[in-house]
């Protein structure tokens, strides 16, 4: 089933109204579609390489503001909306959570999850779900969606918008480990940014 909707979400790619269904799909992948936005942001930086700005733009605002719903979902909707989403991804509870988010290491460790999360493979959505449903600082959830669904999304349109089809294959063949390298980093950043808001708050 994934196989045939990652076909149909590639084709996509070529529609004339592309970047509004970019912008859709990027919203709906933070909550519950299984498809991340880059099998469209490649395609159509690859056809349009001088706006790899503006598609790596309109895929992190769709994103952030659809990892803000799943936020929702979790933070009011959990047991009616949130579950079922989890279920589909064979994720049965995530109730054990709220407790080990309590101290100041559980946040450092739910920070470091959703710098992951966010850039790499790793299911988005139900890191954005469950950081609703464990009341996890907004203001922090925020942030941190918009350091790496951005940093995510800009650097692969502008390796494809600038160096093309070849950068292609080195993104689909090396995702994975370049997504570790890259949230290795963006977690000492975040952690950072948080030990510098926390004292800056307090």
């Amino acid at each position: 089933m994934f196989k045939e909707l990652y076909n149909k979400t590639i084709k996509l790619a070529g529609h004339k109204r592309s970047k509004s269904i970019l912008g859709f799909i990027s919203f709906i992948e933070s909550f519950i579609f299984p498809i991340p936005p880059d099998v469209l942001i490649i395609p159509m930086t690859i056809a349009r390489k001088h706006e790899w700005l503006r598609i790596a733009l309109i895929a992190t605002i769709g994103s952030v503001l659809g990892a803000c719903l799943g936020y929702f979902i979790g933070y009011v909707f959990f047991n009616e909306i949130g579950l079922k989403i989890f279920e589909i991804y064979g994720v049965d509870d995530a109730s054990f959570l709220k407790d080990k988010v309590s101290s100041e290491g559980g946040v450092i460790a739910w920070i470091t999850l959703l710098a992951i999360a966010g850039f790499s493979p790793v299911p988005f959505k139900l890191l954005t779900i469950t950081s609703g449903f464990i009341h996890f600082n907004i203001f922090y959830f925020i942030i941190i969606s918009i350091l790496t669904r951005g940093s995510r999304f800009f650097l692969v349109a502008f390796l494809i918008g600038n160096f093309g089809p070849a950068m292609q294959k080195i993104l689909e063949k090396k995702l994975l480990k370049f997504s570790i390298i890259a949230s290795i980093i963006i977690i000492v950043f975040a952690y950072f940014i948080y030990k510098f808001l926390n004292n800056f708050i307090n």
